[in-house]
């Protein structure tokens, strides 16, 4: 993990963390010395992230989810597997009785208070990297964004490949020109980066068996 942020993220960098769940990548990120915006709506995983990172001054702990307005949402909430918690009713309507999800429930629900990439940057600063894992908002996410950073993830799923495809337009109107993608938790980038069309390709060949993974994007 570390050695895959290393080529986006340097000692002073800021980055956001959007869907930080228990704080992995935050704990990357730090290791390399950046400065994180840990975002988490989650009240039992934001109160994991401050018992983790709350005295640490250079982690700053927005217990909210982002989407494309300032606002509030309904999260649906898997007790038993909470990272996979989502505010987006559509995921959890593809993800019911999907192959490979036919055990997850959403069985609790919860209101949050949304914020946007773009109150963010207003209030933390601009980030070199910003990670988006938000289980099938991240095109909402990213039309909250209205000024490119220098790189960013979203994670993509093969039950909703329409919402990765949503993002690499989003991505390619705010100037991103190169894309590059990891399967699963490999963490492992090739080092040929492809256009919009050529991610968009390969997004949509993927084996549905591929499941997830993250793509990025870099404006250069």
């Amino acid at each position: 993990m570390d050695r895959l942020h290393r080529r986006f993220v340097a000692p002073g960098d800021l980055v956001f963390d959007v869907g930080a769940h228990v704080g992995d990548r935050v704990a990357s990120f730090r290791r390399l010395g950046a400065r994180v915006v840990a975002i988490e709506p989650q009240r039992a995983m934001a109160c994991v992230l401050r018992i983790l990172y709350g005295l640490d001054r250079s982690v700053a702990i927005e217990q909210m989810a982002v989407g494309r307005a300032v606002g509030a949402a309904r999260m649906m909430i898997n007790v038993d597997n909470p990272t996979v918690s989502s505010v987006s009713a559509a995921f959890i309507d593809a993800a019911r009785d999907a192959p490979g999800w036919e055990t997850q429930r959403w069985t609790r629900a919860a209101d949050v208070t949304v914020t946007t990439l773009d109150a963010l940057i207003a209030r933390h600063g601009g980030p070199a990297f910003i990670k988006l894992d938000v289980e099938g908002f991240e095109a909402e996410a990213l039309h909250g964004l209205s000024q490119a950073v220098p790189v960013l993830s979203f994670e993509f799923t093969t039950i909703q490949r329409e919402v990765a495809l949503g993002c690499i337009a989003r991505c390619s109107a705010l100037g991103y020109a190169g894309f590059n993608a990891a399967l699963g938790e490999s963490q492992a980038l090739s080092d040929d980066w492809m256009n919009a069309e050529a991610i968009a390709r390969w997004l949509v060949e993927l084996p549905q068996s591929a499941n997830s993974g993250d793509i990025y994007a870099r404006i250069a």
